[in-house]
């Protein structure tokens, strides 16, 4: 496995994979691996020629007094289980090397930042989007991997490549969880011993926010059940819970053929998001 620190490195590395006829899948990350991650490597190992791995915490997408500082990092942590599941390339950019200098430049998400994590985060998708769009030209990859537990992430990232003809593929992977429901996270090393207790709560009251709008269809009704439960269940703040269609992230018409049902808690160190997506066709 090769570990490449520079732009120039990533881009030789891949021109000459690319002139081989070789395809490319990418996994891009912020390091701190989990078995969630691996489950993108391994789906695009099931797929691609060759895998390449990003491990950079990206600055520009943590607004002010949020964790950036803190965000769990462990590069040779990483390294050892990114060569482990077969990754070919792990490209570990600096700060420096990615934003060299300023620009005032931006890339601004359209209303679907404007619901759910981005209500409470108003500059965080506009990050995303900035480092997406440099890693995806850096890389040029086949297909790129994204977890559905960061479910807005994903449904904008897909509607930025739609709507500026990227050559890339999406790929969505399903949520890894722990055992007892929680979905695996970096940050979920921040709960304390009593909240990774409670935490698997937020879980299971999607869950019966998921029983109740199938039988239902009444979206005020679910949204309240599964408030009601994390309220109950857990020590966490609610930040929101929600029920839209996806990925346009609007209120449910009778057009609307997929929802997700999704929340944010905060508990005393760490802020977790989790999401369940279902098919509305399938419930008749």
């Amino acid at each position: 496995m090769k570990q490449l620190h520079t732009i120039a490195q990533c881009k030789q590395w891949i021109e000459a994979a690319k002139a081989s006829g070789q395809t490319i899948g990418f996994v891009p990350t912020m390091g701190y691996l989990h078995e969630g991650h691996l489950a993108l490597v391994n789906a695009a190992k099931q797929e691609n020629d060759l895998v390449i791995m990003s491990i950079f915490v990206n600055p520009t997408q943590f607004g002010p007094g949020e964790d950036y500082e803190v965000y769990p990092r462990d590069e040779n942590r990483d390294l050892a289980l990114a060569k482990k599941v077969g990754v070919d390339v792990v490209f570990t950019p600096t700060v420096d090397e990615m934003y060299p200098k300023e620009t005032t430049i931006q890339i601004v998400p359209g209303a679907q930042k404007n619901v759910l994590c981005g209500k409470s985060r108003p500059t965080h998708f506009d990050g995303v989007l900035q480092v997406i769009l440099k890693l995806f030209n850096i890389v040029t990859p086949t297909t790129a991997y994204f977890g559905m537990k960061d479910a807005q992430q994903l449904a904008i990232i897909e509607t930025f490549m739609e709507a500026f003809n990227f050559s890339t593929t999406i790929r969505r992977v399903p949520t890894i969880r722990e055992e007892d429901g929680l979905a695996k996270s970096s940050r979920n090393v921040h709960l304390t011993e009593i909240e990774r207790l409670e935490a698997p709560a937020i879980y299971k009251a999607l869950q019966s926010g998921q029983a109740l709008f199938r039988k239902t269809k009444n979206t005020a009704q679910t949204i309240e059940t599964v408030r009601q439960q994390i309220e109950t269940h857990t020590s966490g703040k609610i930040d929101y819970v929600e029920l839209l269609a996806y990925p346009q992230l609007t209120p449910i018409d009778a057009h609307t053929t997929e929802v997700i049902i999704a929340t944010a808690v905060h508990f005393a160190h760490t802020r977790l998001i989790d999401n369940i997506i279902l098919q509305i066709e399938d419930e008749e």
